[in-house]
């Protein structure tokens, strides 16, 4: 019995590290198709609300925009998929819209915000003069039950947001 708990927690600890593998190294492909390394490079990332969002390039002509969006992400996986979704472009701004996932898994908001602040000084540490804005999450009717979580979250962003250059 232990053996098989041993190895149903490894493969449980190893799926989750890298649920997002595929789709990550799909989003790369695309993105490294369409990035010119001349332009200056706005990245939104995130959850699926940036990924569903298609049409952000056409919305923002004069900027050279890359989607990192995939959808069902917490800010942990962003944190994890950080050097390939988004420090390998050196983007001159950042969108990031975590949150909505993380509070839907039942994580508290100043998780969240512990991640978020970590997820931050990794790209300020790599790329200090690179601007990041963060995108209020909001719920769903699905997640309407959490919206005093979403509101203490959305209170933390802003707080982030106001006490911190860039």
């Amino acid at each position: 019995i232990f053996s098989f708990h041993l190895f149903f927690i490894l493969t449980v600890a190893a799926f989750g590290q890298n649920s997002f593998t595929k789709e990550v190294d799909s989003i790369v492909m695309r993105n490294d198709t369409l990035w010119n390394s001349d332009k200056e490079t706005v990245i939104f990332t995130g959850s699926s609300s940036i990924r569903f969002w298609t049409d952000v390039q056409q919305r923002f002509p004069e900027y050279h925009i890359l989607n990192c969006g995939f959808g069902g992400s917490q800010t942990h996986d962003l944190l994890y998929h950080l050097d390939k979704l988004v420090l390998r472009y050196q983007p001159k701004q950042v969108f990031i819209y975590e949150g909505d996932n993380d509070i839907s898994s039942k994580k508290k908001p100043k998780e969240i915000r512990d991640l978020t602040k970590e997820l931050i000084g990794e790209i300020q540490k790599s790329l200090p003069a690179t601007k990041i804005v963060l995108i209020s999450a909001k719920p769903s009717i699905s997640r309407w039950k959490f919206r005093r979580k979403y509101k203490r979250l959305n209170k933390y962003f802003l707080k982030m947001a106001l006490e911190q250059p860039n």
